[in-house]
């Protein structure tokens, strides 16, 4: 039977033959760390870093058994002999973060990982599964971090009493196999995506507490600075968050310009804050009867993408471009009704999205639909309001059309890597394939891309 230490060990072990062998052969001069790291080479760096990440991942899941195991011996039925009272704290986690040296918060988030994962004893004795076993399996083998252990079983938790219990276990399990895959950010998106899925009448009680929350103080320091922060709800924020973005985006573009027009006469050194700021700054002036006229904002939208069902019989959720929170089913027909917004309905055949060769440019509607597809950069993930459509085959040198099949939606990192690097892109019935060049990966295995890299399978779908 395995031991509790030994997965630790055998990382340690593992850790300790991979920093040995990223020094150099002859003249390799040991000391702290810092002079042994500095001589590393390139790919033994590379290698220290993730299992130094893997044994960061085994002490957190030991030190979340630990927690759970603190907390439940210093439950209130102990009273003043409970285990954390006994030695001098008021609760198990102001000595959870006084072992670990972090704040009460992070306390508290591993001592409810480890709660959540723990197994379970009936009264007889019997040892019973954990409440969220692929979690628990997940961090038993180091394969999740604890981060992302308790963005999936606080949600969990949250929609436990109306989620049907077959779909819970479905999701979890996918969210599990998210996370040994993707960011998490990304993996957050899928969990918002999951937790409107499993519980969509709460979807409306939700969006109402973030509404509540809503909040915007302003403050002036003694510099003479005035501080703004703002919590905004999904509704609230998506015209305030699209009117900014258009100002930046319209700066930037004018500030790269194209290859055969000339740049701006003065340099532009502001940073994006700073241009954020002034774009906040010129939309107040403009609401106030300035006489200057705000052209960007004239092709700004905020587009509501949402199911056909959804819009008929106001059930199920919508999403927002550009935010993650999920919005309720009568939250985006509001919306919809608004004159500056787009209602994108999926289902609808209406438009006329692929036009060939008959046009350089995507247009709209094109625009819209690879959105949907790609659900921002399809490489990197990066918010849909920062990324362009693309042809996968060049207009020119390849007389590549101007379809959906040859489009795809790219950062302009992401899109300048792929050309450089010589990487390859093949979509597919609403997938994005990456295939890397053979100086990334020698077998060329394709990459999946796009929201269907972090969009979770309907659990009756998968079934």
């Amino acid at each position: 039977m395995q031991r509790p230490l030994d997965t630790l060990e055998r990382d340690l072990e593992a850790l300790r033959a991979a920093w040995a062998d990223s020094m150099p052969a002859f003249g390799a001069r040991f000391g702290g760390a810092q002079t042994e790291i500095e001589q590393m080479s390139d790919t033994g760096l590379v290698r220290v870093t993730d299992l130094l990440a893997q044994v960061r991942r085994d002490a957190e899941a030991l030190l979340a058994r630990a927690a759970a195991e603190v907390a439940n011996r210093s439950g209130q039925d102990f009273g003043d002999t409970g285990l954390a009272k006994t030695h001098g704290f008021h609760s198990p986690q102001r000595l959870i973060a006084a072992s670990t040296g972090a704040s009460r918060s992070d306390a508290a988030k591993l001592i409810a990982v480890g709660t959540a994962t723990a197994e379970r004893q009936t009264f007889g004795g019997e040892r019973l599964p954990s409440r969220h076993p692929h979690v628990a399996a997940a961090l038993q083998s180091a394969d999740l971090s604890l981060e992302a252990a308790s963005a999936i079983t606080s949600m969990l938790d949250r929609v436990a009493i109306r989620a049907d219990p077959a779909r819970a276990d479905f999701t979890e399990a996918k969210l599990v196999e998210l996370a040994s895959q993707a960011s998490l950010e990304l993996l957050m998106r899928g969990v918002r995506e999951a937790e409107a899925r499993l519980d969509q009448d709460g979807v409306e009680p939700r969006e109402e507490e973030l509404r509540q929350e809503r909040s915007l103080t302003m403050r002036e320091d003694r510099n003479g600075m005035m501080h703004l922060h703002a919590r905004l709800d999904p509704e609230s924020a998506a015209p305030v968050k699209a009117a900014i973005e258009a100002l930046v985006s319209d700066v930037l573009r004018r500030r790269e310009g194209r290859p055969c027009e000339e740049g701006p006469v003065l340099d532009d050194p502001r940073s994006i804050p700073q241009i954020q700021a002034d774009a906040l700054a010129a939309l107040a002036r403009h609401t106030l009867g300035c006489t200057q006229t705000l052209t960007p904002l004239a092709k700004t939208t905020v587009v509501v993408r949402m199911n056909l069902e959804t819009l008929i019989d106001g059930l199920g959720h919508a999403r927002i471009d550009g935010i993650d929170q999920p919005i309720s089913a009568s939250t985006a027909r509001r919306m919809a009704a608004d004159a500056d917004l787009i209602p994108s309905v999926f289902g609808s055949e209406s438009l006329p999205l692929d036009l060939g060769r008959a046009a350089r440019l995507f247009t709209r509607a094109q625009r819209l639909a690879l959105g949907e597809r790609d659900g921002g950069c399809a490489s990197c993930g990066q918010n849909v309001g920062y990324v362009e459509a693309h042809h996968i085959d060049w207009w020119e040198r390849d007389r590549g059309p101007t379809d959906l099949a040859n489009g795809v939606m790219l950062c302009s990192f992401c899109h300048h890597t792929v050309h450089r690097e010589d990487w390859h892109i093949r979509v597919t019935a609403g997938e994005v394939w990456f295939i890397p060049p053979p100086h990334v990966d020698p077998q060329q295995v394709p990459r999946l891309g796009g929201r269907a890299r972090f969009e979770l399978p309907e659990a009756d779908a998968a079934a």
